[in-house]
């Protein structure tokens, strides 16, 4: 009876977890293929081999790129993390790498989501960068910089670190009730807060209240696993970089099934009926692992976790 009991009791327990990877296997998107739509006049940058998590690009075409993420289970890359910047107006489509400045311990830094603040009094910017500076998720800081350009330099001015920030990617806000909140970013006037949950393939829209209330106003279907949000500053349409196939992220070194790569716009997200768009796709053999995308001057920038970092033409 005994015996009995046991084996009804392996049984189930059995049933359940194989339950649970295969919701987890879903939520992966593991059967999906995408048919690759590509744009005009694309190029790998250079001198970005590990990553580019995450960037966001200036009102003067100037990006910012984090690059060389490292992580368990990932391509590690030579060295501490990097800053570049990118002059989307420049026909080289040089990426120059920024000095870092100041009191931070420069070879453990590792820079993950990043995010910039334009003091509206002086036009002086910040930049917030997520680092894990002993390589674990877990073991998260907020550095903050002082961005100036006419140096090529960031100065770093403080560091934040809390309980809290238990594995943050993006920097703008920390989010509860998501099976995993990636991207995070705000509207243009400031008024909404978006957030990719990546595992429900949705962005989920609240409105910022008076007293910094969040209320819940609304989701959009993406159907892919979007990572970090990128704002249109005139237009106010969301870019995302996207993961077609989540199950396929492991293959870091199977060059014949590699995992692709995914851009997603949504316009008119606070309409009735937001138009959501395909723009890119590509299955992993020209850029693995999709995180972000943003556009400007008729240019689309695409980075990756671990990859390289591609500019398109978006006509």
């Amino acid at each position: 009876m005994n015996r009995l009991l046991v084996a009804v009791c392996v049984a189930a327990f059995a049933v359940i977890i194989g339950q649970r990877i295969f919701k987890l296997m879903e939520m992966s998107l593991y059967s999906r293929e995408i048919p690759q739509k590509y744009l005009p006049n694309c190029q790998l940058l250079k001198h970005i081999d590990y990553g580019s998590e995450d960037l966001s690009i200036l009102r003067d075409g100037l990006a910012i790129i984090s690059t060389g993420l490292n992580y368990p289970g990932l391509p590690q890359s030579e060295g501490p993390g990097k800053i570049y910047t990118l002059d989307l107006l420049d026909p080289r489509l040089t990426p120059v790498e920024l000095q870092i400045k100041g009191d931070l311990d420069r070879d453990s830094f590792n820079p993950h989501g990043i995010s910039i603040f334009t003091d509206e009094t002086d036009k002086s910017l910040s930049l917030f960068v997520v680092n894990h500076p002993n390589q674990l998720i877990g073991d998260s800081q907020v550095d903050i910089f002082r961005f100036v350009e006419e140096e090529n330099a960031i100065v770093h001015l403080k560091t934040i670190r809390h309980e809290l920030l238990h594995s943050p990617q993006e920097v703008k806000v920390v989010g509860d009730g998501f099976l995993s909140a990636n991207g995070i970013n705000i509207s243009p006037d400031k008024r909404y807060l978006y957030v990719s949950d990546i595992l429900d393939h949705d962005v989920e829209v609240f409105e910022r209240r008076r007293g910094e209330d969040l209320v819940y106003v609304k989701s959009v279907a993406v159907g892919s696993l979007c990572d970090n949000i990128e704002v249109d500053y005139d237009t106010g349409d969301l870019w995302l970089g996207c993961h077609p196939n989540g199950a396929k992220l492991k293959n870091t070194v199977d060059l014949e099934d590699p995992p692709g790569s995914e851009v997603i716009r949504i316009q008119n997200i606070l309409s009735e009926k937001p138009i959501v768009t395909q723009v890119y796709a590509d299955d992993g053999h020209v850029i693995m692992g999709s995180s972000v995308a943003a556009p400007y001057g008729g240019k689309l920038l695409i980075g990756t976790v671990y990859h390289k970092a591609l500019c398109c033409d978006l006509k």
